[in-house]
């Protein structure tokens, strides 16, 4: 899942580096960066979508940078989805946060937000 949604913001003209220590994917354009997690199948999708959105905030910066952005990934499947979207979207509005969700055959569709 993380090499399909890479693959897809290198298309979108991403420049993408998937050797990070804290976070599964960086990515940056036009003076932007994306801080991205990716959580593929699980027993227990909301308590690690929990955890994924927990990781995300801890990497975010200290003071308001309009510049960098966040992004969650999940499975494109419906305990996965749901777990996703469960979160307040005013929540994930005020942290700047996009959720996305990758299919089987590896195509890319945005929940909520934008990255």
């Amino acid at each position: 899942m993380a090499r399909d949604f890479a693959g897809w913001l290198s298309s979108h003209g991403w420049t993408v580096r998937t050797d990070t220590e804290f976070v599964d994917i960086v990515g940056e354009k036009d003076g932007r960066r994306l801080y991205v997690e990716v959580k593929g199948a699980t027993a227990a999708p909301g308590l690690d979508v929990d955890t994924a959105i927990g990781q995300l905030v801890r990497r975010m910066p200290s003071e308001s940078d309009q510049s960098v952005s966040f992004a969650l990934v999940v499975r494109d499947e419906r305990r996965s989805v749901e777990a996703a979207v469960r979160a307040p979207q005013r929540v994930l509005d005020l942290l700047g946060m996009a959720l996305y969700a990758v299919d089987e055959d590896g195509g890319v569709r945005q929940l909520f937000g934008r990255a």
